[in-house]
């Protein structure tokens, strides 16, 4: 194969992120949505009636979610790991980079205090928010082509056809 039709390589810390590090604690969160559901319930969000069993309603949804968490785990961790064609690695970095605003809004209805008031978070705000927040950086300096060898082209959109 000669070097013009070779696909750059993705340097190890987008590589070491989006290939383990993100999809391992997206399974972490996959795993307590679906196996630990009165703790996820608990301290997503902390009511008086804590003590109550989840919902036939609630584990039903908490099932769709973790659900929802493996295929992001899958997306990343597989399809990734199958190229180094940058335009794939954008498209999907773009894709899950508009599925972290959604996740951070869904975060809403707790207060929107909450988004940057760090030392109040517990374990599952730093998942749903912190590791959010870290995610999308991630997705975003890929995204903006910071760390990334040259392409042909300037700007964004050339990064993001490469």
């Amino acid at each position: 194969m000669n070097s013009a039709s070779a696909a750059p390589v993705i340097p190890w810390p987008y590589r070491l992120f989006f290939l383990y590090i993100e999809p391992i604690s997206t399974l972490v969160g996959a795993y307590f949505a679906h196996f630990q559901q009165a703790y996820y319930m608990h301290h997503t969000y902390s009511t008086d009636t804590h003590l109550l069993a989840v919902s036939t309603r609630e584990s039903i949804v908490l099932s769709q979610l973790a659900n929802l968490y493996l295929a992001f785990t899958l997306n990343e961790a597989l399809v990734l790991r199958a190229t180094n064609n940058r335009r794939v690695w954008n498209t999907l970095l773009l894709v899950l980079l508009l599925a972290d605003f959604g996740h951070l809004y869904s975060v809403k209805a707790a207060g929107l205090h909450l988004y940057t008031a760090v030392t109040q978070w517990n374990a599952m705000y730093w998942g749903n928010l912190g590791f959010v927040y870290i995610g999308a950086l991630h997705r975003t300096c890929f995204l903006l082509g910071i760390g990334l060898p040259a392409s042909s082209g300037a700007g964004v959109n050339a990064k993001l056809n490469t």
